[in-house]
């Protein structure tokens, strides 16, 4: 899993709107859908006008100036520092191969894979501001995907999105409501997508998780999903 195929993973199973090709640019248009379906993204070297002419693509589109950086050395990076953009949202891609979490236990009832969203998975999803414009980004999703709903003490428990491209499944919007933490729910979701994926001719597993989530990467690490990329955004105030 090298990085240019996991963001190629990423943005097909959660994918913009549209996309608007600019010389310098690829403009995306989320539709309220969140950073990484609305951030601006460079696709060549940049100048002073190129930058402005991506500003003005994404004001057109009711979107604030927002850049995704998926290098660490990307000299975007510093130009957007000096017009007065900050960093935001330091993100990492963890991914291991799906038979790591297909080997591990699933107790019986403790997951499901299942699609359409149940409204009980849609509430979920909702209590933790994920809301229809996100429900939308997965509707877009044209390949092989599911809902995993997570159970715990015999109740609706946590949620999950999966979908697949390529041979590398992806998770998104994993949600766990609060009193349900800490009691395995979140594992029993990575493993019940695994499974799925596994029965979906997936060879890998992966998702992004922002740094700053230090219980999230904890449960990753702890299932043997390394970083294998990161990317982060850069925002004007």
């Amino acid at each position: 899993m090298t990085p240019a195929v996991l963001f190629a993973v990423l943005d097909a199973t959660w994918p913009a709107a549209r996309t608007v090709a600019l010389p310098a640019f690829l403009i995306r248009d989320g539709q309220g859908g969140g950073k990484r379906v609305s951030a601006a993204q460079a696709t060549g070297a940049v100048d002073a006008a190129d930058l402005a002419a991506a500003e003005q693509a994404m004001q057109a589109l009711g979107q604030p100036p927002l850049f995704i950086l998926r290098r660490a050395d990307d000299p975007l990076d510093a130009v957007l520092a000096d017009h007065g953009y900050r960093v935001v949202d330091p993100t990492v891609i963890r991914g291991c191969a799906v038979e790591t979490l297909t080997a591990l236990p699933l107790p019986r009832v403790a997951a499901f894979a299942l699609w359409e969203p149940l409204q009980i998975m849609r509430d979920i999803w909702a209590e933790a501001g994920i809301g229809p414009a996100r429900l939308a980004v997965m509707q877009r999703v044209t390949g092989p995907k599911t809902a995993v709903l997570g159970r715990s003490h015999d109740k609706p428990a946590g949620v999950a999105f999966v979908a697949l491209h390529g041979d590398i499944a992806m998770v998104h919007a994993l949600e766990v409501r609060v009193a349900s933490r800490r009691q395995g729910t979140a594992r029993h979701m990575m493993i019940c997508a695994a499974r799925w994926a596994a029965g979906q001719g997936a060879r890998q597993i992966a998702l992004a998780v922002t740094e700053a989530n230090t219980g999230a990467n904890a449960l990753y690490a702890s299932l043997a999903m390394p970083v294998r990329a990161k990317y982060h955004y850069r925002i004007k105030d």
